[in-house]
């Protein structure tokens, strides 16, 4: 009398794993409401929409690019495009405002581990928070590149300015001068102008290495223009 086995198709331990992370994921989305996933999908829509534009601006230039491409790229539908960001100035400006924040963070979290090492002196804390921002530029190059660029939306630069007037006060604060005396207000200009520069070298630097060198090149160069006189 011959005996029958049942087949052997998903006893594996690769095909259980599957089966289970494919059964938690099947729980986790019954379980969300409409409300739910209709804000993932805005998410979503929002990201692809946003990394499409980026891929288009760098390609073809703000000035050149075209919506329609955009939204071609992205997967999404044009009409969806302008009900997220109201056309193509506003996909710009989104991606602007998007590195800055990015970019603030990276420059506040430096300088919060720095002080919570107990570092003190206002040029070292600086300093922590210039590295910060120059490192960040070199990750984010693609979009630090497409924002160096003339070729922006009406009114950006006026908004770029004001931006940058933020910055100084800020380095100023950290550098801790008087802003109410010109040469201080003079020291936070030059150095912003330093960091500046120094982004704009980054965005252009294939290389890791030199990136690197070009970090530890400008930060000696803050270093000692940090330095109060006398």
């Amino acid at each position: 009398m011959s005996r029958t086995h049942p087949e052997r198709t998903a006893d594996s331990p690769k095909a259980s794993a599957k089966n289970v992370v494919e059964g938690v994921e099947a729980a986790v989305e019954t379980t969300r409401t409409p409300a739910e996933v209709a804000a993932a999908a805005e998410v979503s829509a929002r990201r692809a929409l946003l990394d499409a534009a980026l891929d288009v601006f760098t390609e073809r230039g703000y000035t050149n690019a075209s919506v329609t491409e955009i939204a071609a790229r992205s997967g999404i539908a044009v009409g969806s495009l302008f009900h997220h960001y109201g056309g193509k100035r506003g996909l710009y400006l989104a991606l602007w405002e998007e590195f800055q924040e990015e970019q603030e963070q990276r420059t506040a979290a430096g300088v919060a581990a720095a002080r919570g090492q107990g570092v003190t002196d206002p040029v070292a804390v600086f300093l922590t928070g210039a590295r910060a921002y120059l490192e960040g530029a070199w990750v984010r190059r693609r979009i630090g590149g497409l924002l160096q660029q003339e070729d922006g939306p009406p009114g950006f630069d006026a908004l770029r300015r004001r931006w940058d007037r933020s910055w100084v006060r800020r380095n100023a604060r950290l550098l801790e001068v008087d802003e109410t005396r010109r040469i201080g207000r003079v020291r936070g200009v030059v150095l912003t102008t330093v960091i500046a520069g120094a982004a704009r070298e980054l965005s252009d630097c294939p290389d890791r290495a030199e990136a690197q060198e070009i970090i530890e090149e400008v930060c000696g160069i803050l270093a000692y223009l940090s330095q109060r006189p006398g």
